[in-house]
């Protein structure tokens, strides 16, 4: 199960823990989503290799213990952490997921690989590249100019900008997830109209 901020779990109302184990156990019968089912609980397919490398990511970060299987108490537990978590546990969350190879700190390779996948899978057509994005992020945050991130340089970097902190909330923005489980699995009617790019979103 790994370990759980029980102030962010403890926020959830009946209703939607109810909704959200509905959702887990009609797509997952077995109690434990492969990486495979994962993909396919939030509708993510032809997907680019940065798409699927962010996606892999992810799903390491929800599967706490790292057994290989997301169980129902760790899909619970990071859900409401990304949609409920005070902005200090979202930073380390997200901090988590932008550090890909695990060593502590964020290099802008990572980074600008993590913001292009983002962008793919939510289909969004920013005016700033993504490149741009990456580096007005490491000019801004970067205190020592040493090309990385430390979680220290994030967490403060990212607190004391509030669109910086604006738009790295809503890069990870959970509310289609929410909206798709309390449907039975449908997005709203939004994105009917496109096809596969709709259930990327």
């Amino acid at each position: 199960m790994g370990n759980m901020d029980g102030k962010a779990v403890e926020d959830l109302s009946t209703t939607e823990i109810h909704q959200w184990y509905k959702k887990f156990m009609t797509e997952c019968p077995s109690g434990q989503l492969t990486l495979h089912e994962f993909k396919q609980f939030f509708g993510l397919k032809n997907l680019s290799p940065a798409s699927t490398a962010y996606v892999e990511q992810m799903f390491s970060v929800f599967d706490m213990n790292k057994d290989g299987y997301i169980d129902f108490m760790e899909y619970v537990a990071a859900l409401s952490l990304v949609l409920k978590g005070k902005v200090e546990q979202k930073l380390r969350w997200y901090f988590k997921l932008y550090d890909v190879d695990g060593n502590g700190c964020i290099d802008r390779g990572e980074l600008l690989n993590i913001i292009k996948a983002i962008r793919a899978i939510s289909g969004s057509k920013d005016a700033t590249s993504a490149e741009d994005f990456t580096n007005m992020i490491f000019d801004k945050i970067d205190l020592n100019g040493d090309g990385e991130l430390s979680l220290e340089e994030f967490m403060n970097g990212v607190q004391k900008d509030d669109l910086l902190l604006e738009i790295l909330t809503r890069s990870l923005d959970l509310s289609d997830v929410v909206r798709m489980i309390q449907n039975d699995g449908k997005l709203p009617e939004t994105s009917t109209s496109d096809g596969d790019k709709g259930q990327v979103n």
